[in-house]
């Protein structure tokens, strides 16, 4: 059976693994997102009680 053999299908996988861990990791640390988060403040916005009437 010759698919058992591993020598060449090993080499294969090996050689497409090199591939990928070569030019896919660059290109996804390049992608910058289209807008940046803003830094919030760390004080807790004052709040207010209700004063509506509870009928």
């Amino acid at each position: 059976m010759p698919q058992l053999n591993p020598a060449p299908w090993f080499a294969i996988l090996v050689f497409s693994w090199l591939i990928f861990l070569t030019v896919i990791p660059p290109k996804v640390l390049a992608h910058t997102f289209p807008n940046d988060p803003t830094l919030q403040s760390t004080e807790k916005p004052k709040t207010e009680p209700w004063t509506w009437p509870w009928h």
